[in-house]
């Protein structure tokens, strides 16, 4: 079917009908040729598909009435659109994302900014908590980082935390991120990820199934992690409590017979709920490094498989060299490492300031440092 601008409006009617959504939407065209007709149809003809009662035919056979007013409403959002330089994809257009299709209840239309490509088809989400522990935001690096090394998009929602520190992240390993938000495209939410938003753009995509002008509430989140993990052939839940959006993120992966994975976490801290109780009931996979993500996905892994990016051409000296090979993903407090190095503690700030420069190392409160 090919979706132009009037079947666009016949769609945003139909969509607007309480008691109707896509899954009733497809049931009907499973009946009738096309949108119009659907619209076009007698009351009657209606209560012949399954799950159309008589008060939900006689509402889709009365929302034709609405008609002109919904043509207009679209022509200003198409035109909005254009200025943003965004655009309208339905489910029946060839750039919608197959895999989204396969949801019991994928959205009929979403708005993108930037671009989808054929490299979107391996993506993995990393969600979790918007106050995310030092361990936590290591592990969204870590992970983020190793994933997109394999050549996975990253997919995540754009909050605070967990969420944004996996698209900062794959955006500065030079992979793609995708942002699903809980607002229309043109309200960035939470504020302060405007450059970061700006960016994911630019290298990716933000997309949305929510009108222009809708604003970031409570109740349009549950409809954003269906996508997100609607979009994904897996999610990764990274720091979380039990009562966490990234919990429901994980519920929809479940329903949508698609793999969880979780990183195991301390007990005794709020944000390990969540991803401890997937891993403890079976519903997640315990996950340590971005192989056991490509293995239980059936994807083959890259030839290196190494928990680093590669060394750049810098010369190092025999006490970088030293300090480099003892440093790991896990923080490691300056005592310890000077210790291991057999350096004393000043000479070994000193090397590790220049490995900070050269984007090696990075540094964390309480002067403790990890490897990147």
């Amino acid at each position: 079917m090919i979706i132009d601008f009037e079947n666009i409006t016949y769609l945003r009617l139909l969509l607007g009908v309480e008691g109707i959504g896509p899954q009733k939407i497809l049931n009907l065209l499973t009946k009738f040729d096309n949108l119009k007709s659907i619209l076009d149809s007698p009351i009657v003809r209606l209560m012949q598909v399954e799950g159309i009662s008589n008060k939900l035919a006689y509402r889709i056979h009365n929302c034709r009435k609405s008609l002109g007013d919904s043509t207009e409403i679209l022509k200003i959002e198409i035109d909005r659109l254009e200025k943003l330089n965004a655009k309208i994809i339905t489910y029946w257009d060839s750039d919608y994302p197959e895999i989204l299709k396969k949801i019991f209840y994928p959205p009929l239309i979403i708005y993108v900014l930037g671009n989808l490509n054929f490299r979107d088809n391996t993506s993995v989400s990393v969600v979790g908590t918007r106050q995310p522990s030092t361990y936590g935001k290591n592990m969204a690096e870590f992970f983020s980082r190793e994933l997109v090394n394999k050549n996975l998009t990253i997919i995540s929602g754009l909050a605070r935390g967990i969420d944004s520190i996996a698209h900062e992240t794959a955006l500065k390993s030079g992979g793609r991120t995708i942002a699903v938000i809980g607002s229309g495209i043109d309200i960035i939410y939470p504020p302060e990820n405007k450059k970061l938003f700006e960016k994911i753009k630019e290298n990716g995509a933000v997309i949305s199934e929510f009108e222009l002008g809708t604003k970031p509430d409570a109740q349009n989140f549950p409809r954003r992690n269906r996508i997100i993990s609607g979009m994904s052939l897996g999610t990764l839940v990274i720091e979380t409590r039990l009562t966490g959006g990234a919990m429901q993120t994980a519920a929809y992966a479940l329903d949508q017979n698609r793999e969880i994975f979780a990183v195991p976490g301390n007990i005794n801290i709020k944000q390990s709920e969540g991803p401890n109780s997937l891993i403890q009931r079976g519903e997640a996979k315990l996950v340590m490094c971005a192989d056991d993500i490509l293995q239980e996905l059936n994807l083959r892994p890259e030839k290196s498989s190494s928990a680093y990016k590669p060394i750049p051409n810098f010369e190092l000296n025999l006490f970088e060299g030293k300090i480099l090979n003892s440093l790991s993903s896990e923080p490691q407090y300056i005592d310890e490492l000077a210790a291991a190095t057999a350096l004393n503690t000043s000479d070994c700030l000193i090397n590790l300031l220049t490995l900070e420069f050269k984007g090696l190392v990075k540094q964390m409160p309480g002067k403790m440092f990890i490897r990147l």
